[in-house]
């Protein structure tokens, strides 16, 4: 890149749009007093974005127009309710103001001989003068293609209105549909006619779940984040990103330790957990996991910490009960407010409006350490790519707030096995506690080990444990039993432990 080009990058001013998460991506906002063109599919949230960026602006003090091919006013301030925005209030402070170019109930587009929209033109004008707008918003450019019959003209009309509003120093955004998720920009091709930036909304269906995404695929002469990045809609808000490219690895490390909950375990683990580290527990369906959640939560009581448990298999009221089947009084924590516990069915919405209000609530809350019970429950409402991204944003989000995090994880077996979700948090945890069933003699044993434990010596032992109305106790190792991880146990006898102890040391 030459040195003129370089000062020119310098000299594009941006626009702070104030939607949650796309001024990174953007690398400031949107170059201000240009078009932006928000390409996208049915349904993958352009209206939201154009009133969004308007509202946004309101807030800061900017004015804006409204400028509607497709839906009467009427509706959009109906459909737009729902975010908690007063569309029409902003219309009586003469903060917002509508340009309703849409068709009128019953209206059949009748075009004869040449035509252009310069009455339209000049109508957006007067508004944006009238108003002292800032931004404007024209949604949706298609719906002029498919009312007017020259094509040809049209494209030249929308290159007229694009000048006009780039003289008038505005920031717009202009929606067009597109037909597919990946392929050509816009179903009339606009984007060479009106736009010097191209934003991407993408809404894909992958194995029966929808995952929305952005992308901002040109930004005429500046910068900007590359790639696509999850989104999602949330009531009362509006439009979220999520741009995992903002995570960073620069989380404090401590040297404090905090306790398990189970004096055996703290032991095993080299004198407790670190204060922000993140625990995996991974185990089958009743080997003690959410038994641990709770001992975790009942430690952190104790020493006067701020617990938070997100339980997405067990009803608050089953999870209770099990608490106090094992000497912990959940009910007492909770009305002393040292203890939190949020329990969501994971079908209930996407795994980015769970990212989000977790992060939320623990924003409110301010915990000392969190327990999320289970992961693998997460796993049934995303692609396996949303929920690598699920895991990172939460446990980045985590390790930033210096607190202490556990999550447990349900292995495909009763004897053990490795899960998807062990797959994608074991390289990011700090610490990995496998519960095990050992099958011995006609019975059901269970088994626990440390597997890893980042900056810190600790057991390599598996050792055996119960479980009664006290909770978990650790007892002695497995001896003469080998495969207990792979869930193959073998047996041996004293003779050959020795010997091939033997072939180990030489």
């Amino acid at each position: 890149m030459s040195q003129e080009a370089e000062l020119d990058i310098d000299y594009i001013e941006k626009l702070e749009t104030g939607i949650p998460g796309f001024d990174f991506l953007a690398e400031g906002g949107l170059p201000k007093g240009r078009a932006t063109l928000v390409s996208g599919t049915a349904g993958s949230s352009k209206t939201v974005f154009a009133s969004q960026f308007l509202v946004e602006g309101i807030k800061r003090g900017e004015n804006g127009v409204f400028v509607t091919f497709e839906e009467p006013p009427k509706a959009i301030r109906r459909n737009m309710s729902g975010f908690g925005w007063k569309i029409r209030e902003w219309e009586e402070n003469r903060q917002w103001a509508f340009v309703d170019a849409s068709p009128q109930p019953g209206e059949r587009p009748m075009v004869t001989g040449e035509y252009d929209l310069g009455a339209l033109i000049a109508r957006i004008e007067y508004a944006i003068r009238k108003y002292s707008a800032k931004r404007v918003s024209l949604d949706s450019l298609g719906a002029i293609f498919s009312h007017l019959a020259d094509s040809a003209q049209v494209r030249n009309d929308l290159f007229r209105l694009a000048s006009a509003l780039r003289e008038l120093g505005v920031t717009a955004i202009m929606t067009a549909e597109r037909t597919q998720e990946y392929g050509e920009i816009s179903r009339y091709g606009v984007e060479e006619f009106v736009a010097d930036n191209v934003v991407i909304l993408r809404n894909v269906l992958n194995d029966e779940k929808r995952r929305r995404t952005i992308e901002i695929l040109k930004y005429r002469g500046t910068n900007h984040q590359k790639g696509e990045y999850p989104f999602t809609i949330i009531p009362g808000q509006g439009m979220v990103i999520i741009p995992l490219s903002a995570i960073e690895l620069e989380q404090h490390s401590s040297n404090i330790r905090i306790t398990s909950g189970s004096d055996q375990l703290d032991k095993m683990c080299g004198g407790g957990f670190f204060r922000d580290s993140i625990i995996l527990v991974s185990g089958a369906t009743g080997t003690g996991k959410t038994l641990m959640v709770t001992e975790f939560m009942a430690g952190g009581v104790q020493n006067n910490e701020r617990c938070l448990v997100f339980a997405f298999e067990e009803s608050r009221e089953q999870l209770f009960r099990n608490a106090t089947g094992w000497g912990v009084d959940f009910q007492k924590m909770e009305k002393e407010g040292k203890l939190k516990v949020v329990c969501r069915y994971p079908e209930t919405t996407g795994l980015e409006n769970h990212l989000i209000n977790m992060k939320q609530t623990i924003k409110e809350f301010k915990p000392n350490r969190v327990a999320v019970d289970s992961l693998s429950a997460l796993e049934r409402v995303s692609n396996l790519k949303g929920f690598r991204e699920f895991i990172i944003g939460l446990t980045s989000f985590i390790k930033q707030q210096e607190i202490g995090g556990l999550f447990t994880s349900t292995t495909p077996t009763l004897l053990g096995g490795s899960s998807i979700t062990e797959a994608h948090i074991s390289t990011i945890t700090d610490s990995i506690i496998l519960l095990r069933y050992v099958e011995m003699y006609g019975e059901m044993r269970r088994g626990i080990t440390v597997l890893k434990m980042r900056g810190s010596m600790h057991d390599k032992d598996i050792r055996e444990f119960t479980i009664d109305h006290n909770g978990m106790h650790i007892g002695h190792p497995f001896r003469n039993v080998t495969g207990i991880l792979a869930g193959t146990p073998m047996y041996t006898t004293q003779n050959e432990v020795e010997r091939l102890s033997n072939l180990f040391d030489e």
